[in-house]
């Protein structure tokens, strides 16, 4: 009988050697920026208690949050009703107490609820780990894959927006990926649609919809509003804002007049003309900034700004990034007034786009740059004494475990990559030396070994 061969599952990937230094120069360049910003860097577990993730995604986040059987008979326990009429929502907390986490931020609140009185507020904190959610696995969107979060709680002020778009700026030009578009909007502007429409009361129903608009288009949008009911008079008054173009000043004017009679509306033009002007005296490197009012990131807790970062044009991809602002988001754990605002970096989709527009450093290929051939216990013994010479220089070098035939060790050479051999026969041993050849040339030297 054949075996069948194992498999992964799906939305999830192996790394190969090659694809893992891409990752790690991704993120060693964001960890770097993080620093040079002032983050601090934390970590929290890749499981949560199941209360502690659930409710704060809204509906369709709720939705995709990987839930854990509990240890053991995990039907212990469970009100034979609730089994009998197989209710989700009431027979997943039964079963299951704790879940993968789906992102960084709620994990993040709870760390700053439990850890409060160990902090120094202003707190800004970077975190660069796995989450998982129960997603439809397509190009760019993964059942596990990591984030890259900054945050700062503690301060309402604005001018951390105003340091979040530099921060977006600084880690896109420090990867060479020019052209990436800051989105920005403000929760504020979508509460007053709603107020303006008539429609307050199904704020969250408005934005979830709104938010798909890059994905199924005006009329799906408008269809899900309506099957959310919402009012087609309603829908019908806030038509204007699908279309809106212009630059960000001039979006704003078009956001004046729509908003004129909604207070809430207002203070979020007034937030959105403070960032876009210090933005404008400041100036970016290589990204854009640019208003986006559909832009509504259908998480709850987001309550003023919300970013959301568009690849540069031509390239087919998803968000490569997002973020924003939650006032309330640690009253959820019972710490009140505690202003917040994060944004995050897609890792995943960073390195699709990177690799699709060949943006690699070239010398990320290179693993180990120096071969010693083996010719036999004794002369292992001097290679490996030149190995430590060569690591203490900080070249990346290593010894061929077995003294097989020349071309063997040769193609392994050349198979890896590997730049150049150093070769310590029996007269090499016997004078001391060794011969250095770069295998791309075949050129070859004979040096001195350095005792």
């Amino acid at each position: 009988m054949a075996v069948q061969k194992p498999s992964i599952p799906k939305g999830t990937r192996d790394f190969s050697p090659a694809e893992l230094a891409k990752r790690y120069f991704i993120i060693n360049t964001i960890r770097d920026t993080f620093s040079t910003f002032g983050f601090q860097p934390i970590e929290t577990p890749s499981f949560e208690n199941y209360d502690t993730l659930m409710g704060k995604y809204g509906e369709e986040g709720d939705r995709l949050i990987f839930k854990i059987l509990n240890s053991g008979d995990f039907t212990q326990g469970v009100k034979q009703e609730d089994w009998e009429a197989k209710n989700p929502q009431k027979l997943t907390p039964q079963i299951s107490e704790k879940a993968l986490r789906y992102d960084l931020t709620v994990p993040f609140a709870r760390y700053v609820v439990q850890h409060q009185a160990e902090l120094t507020f202003p707190f800004k904190r970077y975190q660069i780990q796995p989450v998982w959610r129960a997603d439809r696995p397509q190009k760019g969107r993964f059942r596990e894959f990591y984030q890259c979060d900054a945050d700062v709680v503690g301060s309402n002020s604005l001018w951390q927006e105003v340091e979040f778009v530099q921060l977006y700026d600084a880690v896109f030009t420090a990867l060479n990926l020019k052209g990436v578009t800051i989105k920005i909007n403000n929760r504020k502007i979508l509460s007053g649609f709603a107020e303006v429409i008539g429609e307050s009361d199904k704020l969250i129903d408005f934005t979830v919809a709104l938010d798909k608009l890059d994905k199924i288009g005006e009329e799906g949008v408008i269809k899900e509003m309506s099957e959310r009911g919402i009012s087609a008079a309603a829908i019908e008054k806030i038509k204007p804002i699908f279309g809106l173009k212009g630059s960000f000043t001039e979006k704003l004017a078009a956001l004046s007049a729509i908003l004129a009679t909604s207070e809430v509306g207002r203070k979020g033009i007034e937030e959105l003309t403070f960032v876009g002007e210090q933005i404008a005296a400041l100036g970016l490197q290589t990204a854009l900034l640019d208003l986006d009012v559909t832009l509504a990131r259908g998480l709850n807790y987001y309550t003023g700004a919300i970013f959301e970062i568009a690849a540069p044009a031509g390239v087919q991809m998803g968000s490569i990034g997002g973020g924003g602002r939650y006032d309330d988001l640690t009253s959820i754990f019972g710490l009140k007034g505690m202003s917040g605002i994060g944004i995050s970096f897609g890792l995943d989709r960073i390195g699709l786009v990177m690799e699709e527009l060949n943006l690699y450093p070239e010398t990320l290929n290179s693993t180990v740059e120096i071969l010693c051939l083996n010719f036999g216990n004794a002369e292992a013994l001097q290679s490996m004494k030149l190995l430590q010479q060569l690591r203490k220089e900080g070249k990346k070098a290593e010894l061929y475990p077995e003294a097989a035939k020349i071309k063997k060790q040769m193609d392994y050479a050349n198979k890896r990559g590997i730049p150049y051999v150093a070769i310590i026969g029996e007269s090499e041993l016997q004078k001391g030396t060794y011969i250095l050849k770069n295998m791309l040339t075949g050129e070859q030297e004979e040096r001195e070994f350095s005792k």
